[in-house]
């Protein structure tokens, strides 16, 4: 359906919805690449003028990917809500924007964390198009998901982390050695997840079985999980290894997945194979999955209706779908791994990750986000901080630390343990429940429940210390 508007006396036709997606969205430089990107901001102006008058049912009838040939639009549409939908659907995108601010500022979780299975991605792309920054971080606030296996994740007043111990020949020493550094600055209670330099099925359930001892011998109320690929997890389930969380990256078109070498069908066996074990204590969300804006035009498979290019945040949107369908404990965007080819600068990086939390959240996802960064982009710490107390601001369930912002495997920056103490004290947030009360019988809180400064004598880290040189 052929749409117009104007601005400044100029009419600019957008021929399909595809395109009218792509026009309205904040500059991006994987758009551009994409060669659907607005040509001006005037154009830009106005495809989100017609946005907004633009009927949320629409999104239901005309698809940005078509039905027959992708199992992401099936799935959507197949799994849609309309009873949960009922209270939008009569919105156009635009109103649906205003209800939520609406919403938001009189702290209405209910009914915002109440539309997510009635909602598809595309709407909540579109609906997040016509948002600013402080828009979506209002919103993300008062969006509710909460989560467990071993931690409960995302309760009001919480902010969690994934504690990531990578090295890069996955040294059993090494990675204790960060697993024990991030414990001790309290980090981790979100997952302790290692990203392995191969993905060898021994080496994946050598892993497995250390993090599992350190979680066993300390009581830890946390997961685990070796960030290999489902196939591989699935070898190591059959082995009998010690798994807590099936991973697995995902984008927003088959395509994609077929090139991250996955099916719906095979996430599923995966997440029955790690039910099946009866591994949580106070849930059962036992599986984690990684996004990334950029990872379907990276791949070459960003083509919706007709051959059109699909603008690279509406496929991000659509990757959260397949994370709901499978109910997981954690979700997060790794916002700007992929570099400046999709994100050029840490003024795209911040919206994307501000884009992606909301998005995610409203889509009922559990969601956290890696705020990072490649060396070769028009990124910096500065950028980063900010970025990260936006989240922080915003309800963010987690953040990802590593050992001193450089993670020394995967070759790119992202936050340091000690800046999750930071977005905690600066919010006034707190760990996971469960993570925090282990934290005080070890010791590590002070009297106002602030991670204490510690000392060679304190029995909590003589504790840690011996198991990473143990």
């Amino acid at each position: 359906m052929r749409r117009q508007g104007t601005v400044g006396g100029h009419s600019y036709e957008f021929p399909t919805l595809v395109e009218l997606l792509a026009k309205a969205t904040p500059a991006r430089s994987g758009d551009v690449l994409a060669g659907c990107a607005a040509e001006s901001a005037a154009e830009r102006v106005a495809a989100q003028a017609v946005l907004a008058d633009l009927p949320l049912a629409t999104f239901l009838d005309e698809l940005v990917v078509g039905y027959d040939e992708d199992d992401v639009t099936r799935l959507v549409l197949d799994t849609h809500d309309p009873v949960a939908f009922a209270p939008v659907a009569s919105l156009t995108v635009g109103e649906f924007r205003d209800r939520l601010l609406a919403w938001a500022a009189a702290g209405d979780e209910t009914a915002i964390s109440g539309l997510a299975p009635g909602l598809t991605p595309e709407m909540v792309a579109a609906t997040s198009k016509l948002m600013r920054n402080a828009d979506l971080v209002a919103v993300g606030r008062r969006t509710r998901v909460v989560t467990g296996l071993r931690s409960t994740l995302g309760l009001p007043g919480r902010l969690a982390s994934r504690l990531q111990p990578n090295h890069p020949t996955d040294d059993p020493l090494g990675v204790t050695a960060s697993i024990v550094d991030g414990l001790l600055q309290g980090c981790g209670d979100a997952v302790i997840g290692i990203n392995p330099a191969t993905d060898s099925p021994a080496r994946t359930v050598a892993l497995l079985e250390l993090v599992d001892e350190v979680i066993g011998r300390y009581g830890i109320p946390t997961q685990s999980c070796v960030l290999a690929h489902v196939t591989t997890t699935l070898r190591a389930l059959e082995q009998g290894a010690p798994v807590d969380l099936v991973f697995q990256s995902v984008a927003g078109t088959q395509e994609a997945n077929r090139g991250f070498g996955v099916t719906l069908d095979l996430l599923a066996e995966a997440r029955a194979g790690a039910l099946a074990l009866g591994r949580g204590t106070v849930g059962s969300n036992v599986t984690y999955f990684e996004t990334g804006q950029g990872s379907a035009l990276s791949a070459d498979a960003h083509r919706g209706v007709g051959g059109r290019p699909v603008d690279q945040q509406t496929l991000e949107a659509r990757a959260y779908a397949v994370a709901r369908h499978f109910d997981p404990l954690l979700v997060n965007t790794v916002v700007g791994f992929i570099g400046p080819e999709y994100l050029y600068d840490g003024k795209q990086v911040l919206r994307a990750g501000l884009e992606d939390h909301f998005c995610g959240k409203l889509l009922g996802l559990p969601m956290g986000v890696d705020v990072c960064y490649t060396n070769h982009a028009e990124v910096d710490e500065d950028d980063m901080d900010s970025l990260m107390l936006l989240l922080g601001a915003a309800g963010c369930t987690f953040l990802i630390a590593v050992p001193g912002m450089d993670d020394v495997m995967l070759h790119y920056q992202s936050l340091a343990f000690s800046d999750v103490l930071t977005t905690r004290s600066v919010l006034g947030l707190r760990p996971a429940p469960e993570f925090e009360a282990w934290l005080a019988r070890m010791d590590l809180l002070d009297d106002d429940g602030r991670v204490r400064e510690l000392t060679a004598d304190a029995p909590a880290a003589r504790a840690l210390l011996a198991a990473a040189s143990s």
